[in-house]
């Protein structure tokens, strides 16, 4: 793990800067001094280069290079913000996670929690559950509800009692209110952190087999 952290954190940004910026200008600060330096070796002597221009085109040489400065550093700094983020990634292996999400997985004997928030009391609602290629394999209803947090106890079984296979589930609550109107529940993937994967350098807490970025995550509180 911590190899894993350390190529991704190690990357040094200073060569993706300088091709950023010769990207958007067409050249980086070396280009520039080469094609500075071609002219001065090419300039005719009986008519050589205003002085002017030489200014001109030496305050434009100062201005690209503190672009280019200006650019690195921006990098190093998002390259210390990546660290950061990474050390923290880590240090929630372990925890028992909450997060935005409607994913939960199965390790195909424990019974899976499900949880969820409504918004209002609900007079009923049904959970719905959903395998990997979105066919509904079972279907719950539930008793009169407060609003609030709630959960629901998956047996890993399906509406005609078998059981299903280890993996990942997605689920629903849907319940209607005293009023009639109906009410969708906000529901929430769970579980304890057992990894740390790296997409495009970004890191996702792995559940079971769920990828949940650290943008969803609610809280993660110790085992």
């Amino acid at each position: 793990m911590i190899n894993v952290v350390d190529s991704v954190t190690s990357t040094t940004d200073a060569s993706a800067a300088a091709a950023a910026m010769k990207k958007s200008i067409g050249m980086d600060k070396d280009d520039f001094l080469k094609l500075f330096i071609a002219q001065l070796q090419y300039q005719d002597p009986l008519q050589p280069q205003d002085p002017s221009a030489m200014l001109n085109q030496l305050s434009q040489l100062s201005m690209l290079e503190q672009s280019y400065n200006s650019n690195t550093t921006l990098q190093s700094l998002l390259t210390a913000q990546n660290n950061a983020n990474s050390i923290n990634a880590v240090s929630f292996v372990g925890g028992n996670l909450k997060a935005n999400g409607d994913a939960v997985a199965f390790d195909g004997t424990s019974a899976a929690s499900l949880q969820f928030n409504l918004p209002v009391a609900t007079s009923s609602a049904v959970v719905s559950i959903k395998d990997s290629a979105g066919n509904t394999v079972r279907t719950a209803t539930l008793d009169a509800s407060a609003a609030g947090d709630a959960s629901y106890s998956w047996d890993g079984r399906d509406n005609n009692g078998n059981l299903l296979p280890a993996g990942t589930y997605h689920f629903a609550v849907n319940g209607t209110a005293a009023n009639g109107t109906a009410v969708a529940a906000t529901t929430y993937t769970t579980g304890i952190v057992d990894g740390v994967s790296f997409a495009n350098g970004t890191p996702m807490l792995t559940v079971g087999g769920i990828s949940v970025a650290l943008s969803d995550v609610i809280s993660v509180k110790g085992a």
